[in-house]
């Protein structure tokens, strides 16, 4: 019977586990339709954006604000976006595989290589890294996702660029695909890389913008207003994979524990008609013994 009190607990614990993770994967499931809209939304924008600034690149020769011709970089700026929690499968290790990996890649080329992080998963490994200048974890931003705070937070990027501190600036993070898919990204913010050839319409006709008010005046609005909304989307692309991640988890535990359950139960029952066929043999074995 001691067995069978065993099983019973077991069934018990493992019922409350599904319980938790089915009401995690609906919470989820809530916070991802949401921001799931919020980067549908903002990628077209985003998009769009990049290709004005390419035309604008492309047609004049005119130097466009961070963009550096020089191809010699000494020190890399990584920006890892991870999560501050866990229970998402592989979101956060494959971020921090990615970064350890590029870090690897920029030491052998002898460049020094800053490390920026986002996310408490992220800070914990990050920390063990050596031989890098590890600027520490700003784990509030995902408390409260937003464009401006996220704008502070390139506008003073795009600043340290301007002034030479860094020479090339990378984002890693995992870009939204679907609630089961999501793609590991490490993509280039600055410098920003131009198309030097001149802009063609589709019957290849070459193609000369004129620019109302200036040119320079269109780039200096423009530019920092397509890296801004860049950035942005790297974040909420980050964000709903985060939530993704994390209802497909659930949604997996929950069904693991269902058929645990399955086999406990029948575990249990078998146990129990043993436990009982055991008792009614030594009944009947006694009552022949008194017959």
């Amino acid at each position: 019977m001691a067995n069978l009190k065993e099983i019973r607990n077991r069934i018990a614990s493992v019922a409350s586990t599904q319980q938790i993770t089915s009401a995690m994967k609906m919470v989820s499931a809530a916070k991802l339709r949401k921001s799931q809209t919020a980067i549908m939304k903002l990628r077209p924008y985003s998009t769009k954006m990049t290709e004005i600034m390419d035309k604008l690149g492309s047609s004049s020769s005119a130097d466009m604000p961070y963009a550096r011709k020089e191809k010699q970089e000494k020190d890399v700026l990584i920006i890892a976006l991870t999560s501050n929690k866990g229970l998402c499968s592989t979101f956060n290790s494959s971020i921090i595989k990615t970064t350890i990996n590029r870090i690897t890649l920029y030491k052998e080329k002898k460049e020094t290589v800053h490390l920026l992080s986002f996310g408490k998963r992220g800070d914990v490994m990050f920390k063990r890294i050596k031989d890098i200048d590890y600027l520490g974890s700003k784990d509030e931003v995902w408390d409260n996702l937003n464009f401006n705070t996220i704008n502070d937070i390139a506008e003073k990027i795009m600043q340290d660029f301007i002034n030479k501190k860094y020479d090339r600036i990378e984002i890693i993070y995992n870009k939204f695909k679907n609630a089961a898919t999501q793609i590991i990204t490490t993509e280039t913010f600055l410098p920003i890389t131009l198309n030097e050839q001149t802009d063609t319409n589709k019957n290849n006709v070459l193609v000369d913008y004129i620019f109302e008010p200036s040119k320079n005046e269109i780039i200096e609005s423009v530019v920092p207003q397509a890296l801004h909304t860049q950035m942005y989307k790297c974040f909420l692309d980050s964000f709903t994979s985060e939530h993704g991640a994390r209802m497909s988890s659930m949604n997996k535990a929950t069904d693991n524990a269902q058929s645990l359950l399955k086999e406990l139960r029948l575990t249990y029952n078998k146990e129990r008609q043993a436990a009982i066929t055991n008792e009614i043999i030594e009944i009947c074995s006694g009552a022949n013994a008194l017959s």
